[in-house]
């Protein structure tokens, strides 16, 4: 291809479509760039910064006129913060925009037929809805920052008000970093190792109870005493406070060792009428409201029965375990992570549910142990990360030949490869529920049917 395009060009055009990381897309000359920034149908000017084979990658300078999609921000960092891309596009083309991605990616990666996709199911009211918080602390123009990053940088963008969280956990992220100012406590270096508090954990329950936890770059935290008592006197609904210590120099936000300073040891929230016990670094979906229409649709998905015999993997703490038991036979939950097993024991104990058991290892090794052992599942449901399943696993599945599996993810492009590999098999995918868990993000949850053919 003849690249017209070089490196530091002003140029002007259209966005046409969003990138996968929440950027605009535009063409110049039929050759793809993109940017930064963007809305479907904004008219911006931008540099060009890089020029790759196939594609470029752009700065948004300017919007000379502004998308019909366009509507103003309600919150005071949006300009700066990536961590919602999406704050400045209308709900309902969030929505419309996120439908469409799955559908490519399940056409695309998956050579599935998009039909199988349902509408997705949006929030009514799509903020305050996130119970768990990871904010970085740093410095921005010589004063104490404290906010997500930048698109596309670790410069901090310094909020105030951050309107996918809880109101209690902004408030809280105010009075540390006051307390910050006036203890003269400085943020963390990862490059010098000097200073103390790299990140602030906030997990909120239903009703707004808080854990709090300070992560510091080394095991000291001076004034930790006067720390708990300002955060105690000013937040009576503060039920915990933990410090957690990573000295490490890699994206990882907690470190392995948590050190309790006040309170309980775990928080309890609610899925339903479940009640579940978190500790500080324990999975647990962020949005409460859309969690209970995920778990209700993968109910309904599996088709439970009284006599069924039902594997979890990828099962966590027991959420989607314990919500399922009731109506099964037995309950096996399969999670790598030894915590997480211990947090589901004792949620199982606290539902005084029974028919369910927890073991730690890795599904490949488990699900064939089980087997030997002479028990047969029915039903499979899968809940990954975001990398997906690995192929090991999806090949063991098919080899155990559940009648049903309900694969539960929070990314379209590897749960797109994976129906792949198994609708190549004795399998079939039936339907795709979307769930908008992310409203401002680009992220979607998805819960598939699958059945053996």
């Amino acid at each position: 291809m003849d690249i017209s395009v070089k490196i530091g060009d002003i140029l002007e055009g259209e966005v046409i479509d969003i990138n996968y990381e929440g950027g605009g897309v535009v063409k110049k000359d039929n050759f793809t760039i993109f940017l930064d920034k963007g809305l479907i149908g904004d008219i911006v000017k931008y540099r060009v910064v890089k020029v790759k084979k196939t594609y470029g990658i752009g700065k948004l300078l300017d919007i000379i006129k502004p998308s019909d999609h366009r509507i103003p921000s309600i919150c005071n960092t949006s300009e700066e913060c990536g961590g919602c891309p999406f704050q400045f596009f209308k709900y309902t083309n969030q929505l419309k925009w996120k439908e469409e991605k799955v559908k490519k990616d399940i056409e695309k990666i998956g050579r599935l037929d998009a039909n199988i996709v349902k509408h997705i199911i949006g929030m009514e009211e799509p903020y305050r809805y996130r119970n768990n918080v990871q904010i970085p602390v740093g410095f921005k123009d010589g004063e104490i920052a404290i906010g997500f990053y930048e698109s596309g940088s670790y410069n901090i963008a310094n909020m105030s008000n951050c309107v996918i969280q809880t109101e209690i956990s902004n408030e809280i992220i105010k009075t540390i970093k006051n307390f910050m100012k006036e203890y003269n406590l400085k943020p963390y270096d990862r490059k010098n190792k000097t200073g103390n508090i790299r990140h602030i954990g906030i997990r909120t329950n239903e009703n707004n109870k808080a854990m709090v936890i300070i992560v510091t770059g080394s095991r000291n935290l001076p004034y930790s005493k006067e720390l708990i008592r300002i955060l105690t006197e000013n937040f009576k609904d503060i039920i915990s406070i933990y410090q957690n210590i990573n000295s490490g120099n890699g994206p990882v936000v907690y470190g392995k060792k948590f050190k309790k300073l006040y309170g309980e040891d775990k928080i309890v929230d609610c899925i339903g009428d479940l009640k579940f016990s978190i500790s500080p670094n324990s999975f647990f979906q962020v949005n409460r409201v859309q969690t209970k229409i995920l778990y209700d649709k993968v109910k309904e998905y599996m088709d439970l029965k009284s006599e069924d015999i039902i594997f979890d993997l990828y099962c966590g703490i027991g959420t989607i375990s314990l919500y399922m038991a009731r109506q099964a036979k037995k309950v096996y939950g399969v999670e790598i992570v030894e915590e997480a097993i211990k947090d589901a024991r004792e949620n199982a104990h606290l539902n005084n549910i029974e028919n369910v058991e927890f073991i730690c290892g890795s599904s490949e090794k488990i699900l064939p142990e089980l087997k030997e052992k002479g028990i047969k599942v029915d039903k499979i449901v899968v809940d990954p990360p975001r990398k997906g399943c690995e192929k090991q696993v999806l090949d063991t599945i098919i080899e155990m030949n559940p009648e049903r599996i309900v694969y539960v993810s929070c990314n379209p492009s590897t749960l797109a490869r994976d129906l792949k590999h198994l609708s190549e098999s004795v399998y079939k995918v039936k339907e795709i529920q979307l769930l908008d868990m992310f409203p401002g993000s680009i992220h979607t949850e998805c819960v598939v049917r699958i059945e053996r053919a």
